[in-house]
């Protein structure tokens, strides 16, 4: 069995919080707690790598912690309030999400096939709220699919071969 279909979770853990939530808004609400503990958790680490310490350890450097910054991002999920680490010297920079971000990643190559499929702004617009509860603006949705848009153009201007093999396949029952 390959890591792809293996399960991190016993099929009775999964159950237990399924029946725990009781509901798709509590189960999504869980789900997006633990995304953003996850994503504070591994910019938590991000900082500590910085710094060369771990948390609750005094330093002897001149650089050290220096509270938090509140970040609202948009995810796969919906809009996530995030609390970034910082530190004195505001020389922490981020991979996860990096500072001014605000999606992240997958987010946008949602927008960007909606776009590719045909989707007009509104369109877009609509099946975010109603799917993410998100309400974004023609130009944040502008913004994403201009980062795409030589690319989309060059491909439909691309030459064609002159053949292309098609292959019938015919099933007799």
């Amino acid at each position: 069995m390959t890591r792809k279909n293996k399960s991190i979770f016993k099929e009775e853990t999964l159950n237990d919080i399924v029946q725990f939530c009781g509901s798709q808004e509590e189960l999504m609400s869980t789900f997006k707690s633990l995304q953003k503990a996850l994503i504070e958790k591994a910019m938590e680490g991000e900082l500590s790598y910085h710094l060369g310490y771990n948390n609750h350890k005094r330093s002897s450097e001149e650089n050290s912690r220096n509270g938090y910054g509140s970040n609202a991002i948009v995810t796969d999920t919906g809009e996530l309030e995030i609390n970034t680490p910082r530190d004195r010297n505001a020389s922490f920079e981020p991979q996860l999400i990096a500072k001014g971000q605000k999606q992240f990643k997958g987010f946008d190559d949602k927008i960007i096939s909606m776009y590719a499929r045909g989707m007009s702004m509104r369109e877009i617009q609509d099946h975010l709220l109603k799917m993410y509860q998100i309400e974004v603006s023609h130009e944040f949705i502008s913004s994403v699919t201009d980062k795409v848009i030589d690319e989309v153009t060059a491909w439909q201007n691309r030459p064609l071969d002159s053949n292309y093999p098609i292959l019938y396949l015919r099933v007799w029952w």
